[in-house]
């Protein structure tokens, strides 16, 4: 068992993992040495252990407990670089455009045209009289970092997050829990998942509902040679095609091939012509997309296609939707040969129906219906499909009327999962409000926002707030009838007031690892003191090499007025910037800071401030960069010496880029200033700078999380319909609905689909 692995995984659910059996463990065990200097070292790091925790760090050998350091150690990034360009960024520079101008001369023309100064190891010359060289760690002029440090500051924060005790049962848990889960799984859970997966034994029983789950299981099988086994879970042949696509690109989703070759070309575009590289990385996709199989997958693909258990003509019109991805599939995987061997008759009848297209699709149908504009045929056939139904339920009750429609949809309202319910009443009063803007969020992760729906000004504002209500009513009402349904022993129930700041988690995946904890989307994190400072940390385990990564801050303020803190504007109001590195030391990394002032922001009547991170280099976010924001009740302290600004303990919360990141900047949080509060969000954009997030898709995204239902008021909802009696404290509850608890997909799962 990789000890390592399931301490990593414990860490995100504020716990660590210790191989030992709780029914062992001594009630009064004694802390050694040992383990008093293990607690000051995660004391350092912001943390400290529960009760349990320290008399079971007491049972296991004194080399685990080391082993439990580095990995925090490496997690919270303490053995990286994480000096930036200028020391003691805190006292401006005094650098402008003519210091850069002037160096750009200077390094045109040399000394022979009368410029004197100071020649850097970068090879750039720096005239006297510009930039105060005494201040910088590297050359100011192109960013390269010189100085590196491995020191960071330690235990400056007063308020420590509690880790607990996970053993095998919890890890094991845990892994059921991803694999059972009914909602996708954002990227730190599938990250979980898929280290999880070699060390634990599938479940016989296992009902694994979401088919990107499903993905993941199956190249497992697969890898091991289980190939009949994985068949159990590919069902239809859209479930195959997934596969297939995810052993080829790594992405879960079906992402088809134009629409990777377009981001391929908005990714390594830039703004100076010179340096664009769109049309080769058009080229490089084209040639990493093209398939090639050999015999064994072609064999292996073909029995599962051949036992595919529908008919020829469900099989071909499952395949419609991607009958280009499909045909070429077909051809490169060798199956109208395979097809023609004895036993393979059920795919030889597949590809005879698809390719004589000899099949009538459901979404046809229903399109014919709409333009012959017949409600009763749309909504018997919509009726077949519950899940489709409720994803055009708002266009439908716009085109026919809602009484009518909701009527129909309420006959089928109960075989939808209730995550689908949720996701339209949390919809429901952005769509139908004229004034109101939609986000669309694509496969490809960039988000932009969509103009309202035509047929609205069709209906007066009363009308359209009557179609708002009965859609909440309606699945207020399916929510508590499943609570209701529910045989429930337990009387007294404790909700932690935390989850009434967050929304349940359905509709808005979350894209990047989150090594310390899992904050869920729209989280608001409180702060104490009266700074924030973001950090951008990028090139860990890469050689120096030309790596632009970029932080950035936009300021609301009153009348409408932008204030900028970026690379090219490193102070403004209420607002500090450590310095634009634009190249990577060897191995270690090199770090961007912010420093925000609360006092300064609020003097000068700002709303928010929007925290964003950017490559401004050709290609996505740096893979392993880390961004987030430190929060203390006491000052941060700032090196003078290098301009070391990173303290571990005092980090609110930090997100890591995954590998598969198919982004170019992330929009990853919001300060509300008069509230104090920061609001963990993500929202990916395609742009080389702060410029391209789009402040309204910020607002939207803002009022979207907002308007969703919490975990908090979804626990009412089961307090109302199962008349559970509420305590104050969790350990006078028999049921204790935690922070903790709340981290766990599968079992929010449950309670939205009222099994709990």
């Amino acid at each position: 068992m990789n000890n390592k692995t399931l301490t990593n995984v414990a860490l995100r659910y504020r716990a660590v993992f210790l191989d030992i059996q709780r029914e062992n463990i001594p009630m009064h065990a004694e802390a050694s040495v040992p383990v008093m200097a293990f607690v000051a070292r995660l004391r350092e790091t912001g943390y400290c252990v529960s009760e349990e925790l320290l008399r079971a760090l007491a049972t296991i050998p004194i080399e685990q407990l080391a082993d439990i350091t580095t990995c925090i150690n490496d997690v919270m990034g303490i053995n990286l670089n994480w000096a930036p360009l200028v020391k003691g960024w805190n006292v401006p520079t005094g650098e402008t455009w003519a210091d850069h101008f002037l160096t750009l001369l200077a390094n045109m023309f040399g000394e022979e045209a009368g410029f004197k100064g100071a020649t850097l190891p970068c090879g750039h010359l720096i005239p006297d009289g510009t930039f105060p060289l005494e201040r910088y760690n590297g050359c100011p002029f192109c960013g390269t970092p010189f100085h590196t440090t491995g020191f960071v500051y330690k235990g400056q924060a007063c308020k420590l997050k509690e880790l607990r005790l996970f053993t095998m049962t919890e890890m094991e848990q845990v892994f059921h829990s991803l694999l059972t889960s009914a909602t996708p799984l954002d990227a730190t859970q599938k990250d979980s998942l898929e280290q999880l997966l070699p060390l634990f034994p599938l479940p016989q029983d296992v009902s694994i509902t979401m088919k990107e789950t499903a993905m993941l299981v199956v190249n497992l099988l697969v890898a091991q040679g289980k190939a009949d086994e994985a068949s159990m879970l590919l069902k239809t042949p859209t479930d195959i095609l997934r596969y297939l696509w995810y052993e080829k690109t790594g992405y879960v989703q079906l992402i088809e091939p134009k629409t990777l070759v377009a981001h391929a070309r908005k990714l390594y575009s830039h703004l100076w012509e010179p340096l664009d590289k769109s049309e080769d990385a058009a080229k490089a996709m084209k040639q990493k997309l093209q398939l090639k199989y050999d015999r064994p997958t072609c064999q292996r693909v073909a029995r599962w296609l051949n036992a595919v258990p529908m008919t020829a003509r469900q099989a071909a019109e499952n395949m419609h939707p991607k009958r280009g991805m499909w045909v070429r599939m077909i051809r490169a995987l060798r199956l109208g040969e395979y097809s023609r061997k004895r036993g393979f008759d059920h795919l030889a009848e597949i590809l005879d129906v698809f390719y004589k297209q000899d099949y009538t699709t459901w979404q046809g149908c229903v399109d014919k219906a709409h333009k012959e504009n017949d409600a009763d045929a749309t909504l018997l056939l919509l009726k077949d499909y519950p899940g489709r139904f409720a994803r055009c339920l708002f266009a439908t009750m716009l085109r026919f009327g809602s009484e009518r429609v909701l009527s129909a949809f309420s006959e089928i309202a109960d075989q939808l999962p209730a995550r689908l319910l949720l996701s339209l009443g949390n919809a429901a009063e952005n769509y139908f409000d004229t004034e109101a803007t939609r986000l669309a969020r694509p496969i490809t992760g960039v988000t932009y926002p969509l103009a309202p729906n035509k047929l609205l000004a069709l209906y007066d504002a009363e009308s359209r707030k009557a179609m708002v209500a009965a859609v909440t009513e309606l699945y207020k009402v399916s929510i508590a009838r499943r609570f209701a349904n529910t045989q429930h022993p337990s009387p007294s129930i404790y909700i932690d007031p935390a989850l009434y700041n967050i929304p349940v988690s359905v509709g808005d995946r979350s894209t990047t690892i989150q090594d310390t904890s899992c904050a869920l989307m729209g989280t608001r994190f409180p702060v104490e003191g009266d700074a924030v400072r973001l950090f951008l940390q990028w090139g860990k385990g890469l050689h120096a090499q030309h790596l632009d990564m970029d932080l950035s801050c936009r300021i609301s303020l009153p009348n409408g007025e932008v204030a900028e803190c970026a690379y090219y504007n490193l102070t403004c109001v209420g607002a500090k910037h450590s310095g634009d590195i634009r190249s990577i030391p060897e191995m270690v990394g090199t770090a961007e800071y912010i420093e925000l002032s609360l006092s300064e922001l609020q003097a000068a009547g700002a709303k928010y401030a929007t925290f964003t991170c950017n490559a401004y280099s050709t290609g996505a976010l740096s893979p392993n960069l880390v961004v987030g924001w430190m929060s203390s009740a006491y000052p941060m302290q700032l090196s003078e010496e290098t301009g070391v600004a990173y303290d571990p303990s005092c980090v609110q919360h930090m997100v890591r880029i995954s590998e598969g990141n198919l982004s170019k900047g992330l929009v990853f949080g919001v300060l509300d200033v008069a509230k104090r509060e920061i609001i963990w969000l993500e929202m990916p954009f395609t742009a080389q700078t702060l410029r391209g997030a789009d402040s309204t898709s910020v607002e939207v995204l803002l009022r979207k999380l907002s308007s969703k239902l919490t975990i908090g008021q979804l626990l009412d909802i089961k307090v109302q319909a199962q008349h559970l009696v509420r305590v104050e404290e969790a350990a006078q509850a028999d049921e204790a609905y935690t922070y903790e608890w709340a981290l766990n997909p599968a079992e929010v799962t449950k309670l939205l689909n009222g099994d709990l």
